[in-house]
């Protein structure tokens, strides 16, 4: 491999690469839909080109629009070429737009080809003896290389000087034209001499010398004794018009009149303010902080915002408060404030266990002030007693008029109850906002929404207190370094919400999803974590040892089948016990082609053979144990004595509530293993379990929003709606359905709001595809409506890149206009399920947000909501009023939404969540 002279002129031909970009992964799109995959392609080249090789000077050369002189010359050159896709189109301006950002010249003339220009550039410089590098993936370059010249093709990582050019090729630089010629090109649709392909033209070209000295001797053809050599006369003669065409075509040209010289392409100081524009748009997140992380560069201070992205140069002052002086100026500034945003720096994620360090406050962007209150590090300065801070703060921080807003408020709602303040006056979370503004543009913690929408680098908590067990917690870090990180928190939060509100406030739907249904959850949802819920350890310990039994005797089961010892959680001790020793059918590869031992493997496999089937329980078997009996006596809070989950209202794109530590949402109930891990959850003495669900509410909300006039009859006549669906997929008497008649129309009513194919519910009934499209068939010729309202579904969503709840929730969709059919089908899938799914999360939320006031107003503490599982509310109730609230809980669920058909809530008692469900 050829040396790379150091500071090499860098060629880049931005045409080839542009191509090669736009068909690798990632096919990335941003929040809008928008394509950007090509764009991050050739960037990330140009990045790595840069960081190699450090050039002073570099071009990046593009196809101007229009025909070229080879149009002229031959009206048939690359007319079989597709014309460009649209969203490889849409990429090119703001492709141009970074590459100028960036500081690098463009180089575009009409006209002529990229080729030609970098190939009348790199002559120059090469004639004086400049080094160039050709960044390229087109052969055709090969002609250009010289003693100077050299190729790299970032792609493969391959460099070409003359010698790899001879030893690639065949034949040297000099005669790639005459090769090109010969052979043809497919690709630029060069004609070629016919019948020639490479190893003849090779043998041609080494044997005779170039085309004009084969055409000058056509009878010595023969001599050369390749294949077909003798027939090579007569051809020449009758195609050497067509050679010496093919020979102009492939001829890069190298006298293009430039607009400016070699030696003037010279790569200049980026343009920070127009990175940091570009890259937001883009939401090339990782290399918009590092923009924003570099200080140098051009800063204008000018606004460069489109209607997503603020690039905001605000000087900051922040203040660390160590008087009580100071803290009495800030609460009387924080006393006449119109809205106050608010966070608290404390020593644990876990919001049982935190304990506060200090608290920060923001009245103006720009302005903030961090109160430090229990940083315990060696000299630390001394700090204002906690105890007579927080009782001078009390008063404001429970003022329900005073407004505050925070980012994920939730978490120091409690961070306060720990130390006896009750938060109240939450007018807004900037986490929330950016939730309902669009749920899948970003993540929506505080650093990436600073620099989504705001251009600002956060600093980081890694920055202050270091990382991995050497990680410190805030309490131990120094207050030059924590106090301007605490009041950044506050700062920023200010700012993102300035910035997010009126953008919701244009929108009044959205502006009601957050006021009416998020916003006030934020309290109902920690009061349930801080609550939590009594689980009974004991029970779980024995069910750990009874797993522990069933997952050795599936393992033993496992060896003798095997015939021998293996690793059963081991991918690469199955795949060759399964596809080498047992010779069982490959079903699927992972992307590196190796036999996929993947669940959905496993689950194909299963139905015929044993082992598969086995290994499938072990896995759940072990999953239940290590997720639930091991860890969950281990997560009792020492304190209250009960377990407290995390609920997270801006995980879902749909809306729905996800929990975590412990996952509640996925405790499995398809087993009895799995059901056994609820009769854990258990009530107080002189209490019970009260579990209340909805009734097919997302099959009852497609009746509503598909008006189909069958699936709202059957609904009003209080059928069972999967026997009612069996009676007319199958064309027997409602009475006569069958158990499986009703078992397949179940598949098909749900699977269908899923968006599920013919082949998905063949695979699930177990029969044919013809058979599962006939279902589909007939389930659309009974109830048109929900074909009418899938079919409008889906063309709104391409429409508009998002479809709604019925609240007006909004679920964005990048991929539904994606070129790949794949991703493009998922997203209609999506488009028909999320507004079913997203609608019936508001439902829930609505009435979870009825039930915390009735309880809050109407009852004297006999009974408390302890959890939500998806369309399921979980409560600990007195014991002589479980039936009384049972029905109470039944009728305020129900009465949450009025539907065009009846919301139906069903609800159960026990002593433990299994009895109760």
């Amino acid at each position: 491999m050829p040396k790379i002279a150091e500071n090499p002129l860098v060629l880049v031909d931005g045409s080839s690469y542009l191509y090669r970009a736009y068909y690798a992964p990632p096919h990335l799109t941003n929040s809008k839909g928008e394509a950007t995959g090509a764009v991050y392609g050739v960037i990330n080249m140009l990045r790595s080109l840069l960081n190699q090789y450090e050039p002073t000077q570099m071009a990046v050369v593009f196809d101007a629009k229009g025909k070229t002189f080879r149009n002229d010359m031959y009206e048939d050159y690359k007319a079989q070429r597709p014309p460009m896709p649209d969203d490889l189109r849409t990429q090119i301006e703001p492709l141009h737009r970074i590459i100028r950002a960036m500081g690098l010249p463009l180089v575009c003339i009409s006209g002529v080809e990229a080729d030609d220009v970098i190939g009348t550039i790199s002559t120059q410089a090469s004639k004086e003896g400049r080094a160039v590098l050709i960044s390229t993936g087109d052969k055709d370059m090969a002609q250009l290389v010289d003693e100077n010249v050299t190729l790299i093709n970032t792609m493969t990582n391959t460099i070409m000087g003359p010698e790899e050019v001879t030893e690639k090729f065949g034949v040297g630089p000099e005669l790639i034209i005459d090769l090109l010629a010969l052979q043809g090109d497919k690709a630029d649709n060069i004609p070629g001499l016919p019948g020639v392909g490479e190893k003849t033209a090779v043998a041609m070209l080494t044997g005779a010398g170039g085309i004009d000295k084969i055409l000058a001797a056509p009878e010595k053809m023969p001599e050369l004794g390749f294949r077909g050599a003798k027939t090579m006369p007569a051809k020449l003669a009758e195609h050497g018009d067509i050679l010496k065409l093919s020979y102009e075509l492939a001829t890069i040209k190298l006298d293009v009149e430039l607009e400016q010289d070699w030696q003037e392409l010279n790569i200049k100081p980026a343009d920070r303010d127009e990175m940091i524009k570009c890259f937001g748009e883009m939401e090339f997140k990782r290399w918009l902080a590092e923009v924003l992380d570099n200080k140098s560069g051009s800063s204008k201070g000018e606004d460069t915002a489109d209607e997503e992205t603020s690039k905001q140069d605000i000087k900051t002052e922040y203040t660390t408060i160590y008087t009580h002086e100071e803290l009495d100026l800030w609460i009387d500034k924080l006393a006449n404030a119109e809205l106050i945003a608010i966070d608290t720096e404390t020593t644990s994620l876990n919001y049982m266990e935190a304990k506060l360090v200090g608290i920060s406050f923001a009245i103006e962007a720009g302005k903030a002030a961090y109160l430090p209150l229990a940083h315990d590090y060696l000299d630390a300065p001394e700090q204002l007693d906690q105890a007579e801070a927080l009782a001078k703060l009390k008063p404001l921080l429970e003022n329900p008029e005073l407004k505050k807003v925070g980012q994920n408020l939730k978490y120091d709602i409690s961070i306060f109850a720990n130390v006896g303040i009750k938060l109240q006056g939450i007018a807004f979370d900037t986490m929330l906002e950016s939730y309902v503004f669009n749920s899948v543009a970003s993540k929506h913690n505080m650093d990436d929404l600073a620099l989504k929408y705001l251009g600002h680098k956060n600093i980081s908590f890694e920055e202050v207190a270091g990382k991995g067990v050497k990680q410190l917690t805030f309490n131990q870090i120094d207050l030059e370094t924590a106090a301007p990180y605490a009041a950044e928190d506050a700062d920023i939060t200010l700012r993102l919400h300035h910035h997010l509100w009126p953008r919701l406030e244009k929108e009044p739907e959205l502006a009601s999803v957050f006021t009416d249904i998020e916003l006030p959850l934020i309290q109902i949802l920690s009061d349930i974590e801080r609550r939590g819920v009594l689980i009974d350890s004991m029970m779980l310990g024995q069910q750990s040892e009874e797993l522990a039994r069933s997952i050795d005797e599936l393992e033993q089961q496992a060896f003798e089948i095997a015939d021998e010892k293996f690793n059963l959680s081991s991918p690469k001790q199955l795949q060759a016990l399964f596809f080498e020793k047992l010779g069982y059918p490959i079903i699927k590869k992972t992307p590196k082609g190796a036999p996929s031992t993947a669940e959905e493997v496993l689950v194909e496999l299963a139905l015929d053979y044993p082992l598969p089937k086995i290994i499938l329980q072990h896995r759940s078997l072990a999953k239940l144990k290590s997720t639930y009996t091991d860890k969950l006596p281990l997560m009792v809070n020492a304190q209250s004595g009960r377990v407290h989950t995390s609920y997270h209202q801006a995980n879902a794109a749909t809306g729905r509530l996800s929990s975590s530590e412990p996952n509640l949402q996925n405790i499995p109930i398809r087993t009895e293993e799995g059901r056994r891990i609820r009769h854990a959850f258990i009530a107080r003495e002189g209490k019970k379990v009260l579990a209340a669900d909805y009734s097919q509410i997302e099959l009852r909300i497609m009746a509503h929003l598909s008006q189909d006039k069958g699936l709202l009859t059957a609904f009003a006549a209080g059928k069972d709606i999967h026997r009612a669906t069996a009676a007319e997929v199958f064309d027997v008497d409602f009475d006569e359905v069958t158990t499986e008649q009703r078992r397949r129309a179940k598949a098909v009513n749900f699977g269908l709001i899923y968006g599920m194919s013919a082949f998905g519910l063949a695979k699930q009934l177990d029969i044919p595809r013809p058979e599962a499209q006939k279902y589909i068939d007939t389930y659309f010729k009974r109830y048109p409506g929900v074909l009418k309202y899938m079919e409008e579904t889906r063309a709104e969503a391409a429409d508009l890149g998002y479809v709604s709840t019925l609240y007006g929730r909004r679920l964005y969709l990048p991929a539904i206009k994606d070129r790949n059919a794949m991703r493009r089908q998922a997203a209609e899938r999506a488009a028909i399920n999320a507004p079913m799914q997203g609608t019936a999360a508001d439902i829930i939320k609505k009435a979870m947000i009825n039930i915390a006031h009735w309880i809050a107003t109407e009852t004297q503490g006999e009974i408390d909501m302890i959890m939500q599982v998806h369309d399921e509310l979980v409560f600990e109730v007195d014991s002589d009023k479980a039936v009384e609230m049972q029905e109470k809980i039944c009728q305020l669920m129900a009465d949450a939404v009025s539907l065009d058909v009846e919301l139906l809530a069903e609800a159960g008692i026990g002593d433990n969540w299994e009895q109760a469900h």
